[in-house]
């Protein structure tokens, strides 16, 4: 279903990189365009590399595509094309808040240092102020996800737990993920 006519209602932050690994890009395009058509505005740093590349995907189903950056960084270059609107955070902290505050979804992908940052921002927000749904999409962030377990950096507990958290390996697996959400939606 390809949601045309109205706002979306619910809102995704997506933490990806700049630098696509291999075939990463075609799955962060097509996740753009199952979480559009799952009726998700979509939230990024706005720039170049998988961010773009799932602003692409979800532009053709008329979303907003909302740029989440730092003032005063023009050193981190012009945002992608796709972006419709621009938010300029003072400091990190506030960026992170931005993206995660009033998110119904994160789903982040293969990057660097800032994505990484990102992705334990959000763990770290999932498990202490607001139990967010996050989504591991594909290869890449599954093995950090595998590292992470074996090295007890992700341990479940009865103050932490990670039923928030998936792995999804590819685009049918998020397609499927969207659709069991919206099934929790629905049944609440």
């Amino acid at each position: 279903m390809t949601r045309t006519h109205h706002a979306p209602d619910l809102t995704v932050a997506l933490f990806a990189g700049v630098v696509p690994l291999d075939g990463e890009e075609a799955l962060a395009e097509a996740a753009g365009a199952a979480l559009a058509q799952a009726g998700y505005a979509l939230r990024h740093g706005g720039y170049n590399g998988l961010m773009e590349a799932a602003a692409r995907g979800a532009a053709p189903h008329h979303v907003p595509v909302t740029a989440i950056t730092l003032a005063d960084r023009p050193d981190w270059g012009a945002l992608n094309p796709y972006v419709t609107t621009t938010v300029y955070s003072p400091t990190m902290g506030d960026r992170l808040h931005a993206y995660l505050d009033d998110a119904d979804l994160v789903v982040a992908m293969g990057g660097g240092v800032g994505t990484l940052h990102e992705l334990t921002a959000a763990l770290y927000y999932a498990t202490t102020i607001r139990p967010v749904p996050v989504r591991l999409l594909g290869p890449t962030t599954c093995r950090l996800s595998t590292f992470l377990r074996a090295e007890g950096w992700l341990t479940e507990s009865p103050t932490r737990p990670l039923g928030f958290l998936r792995e999804l390996p590819d685009a049918e697996a998020l397609t499927a993920d969207l659709k069991a959400l919206a099934a929790g939606r629905c049944a609440s």
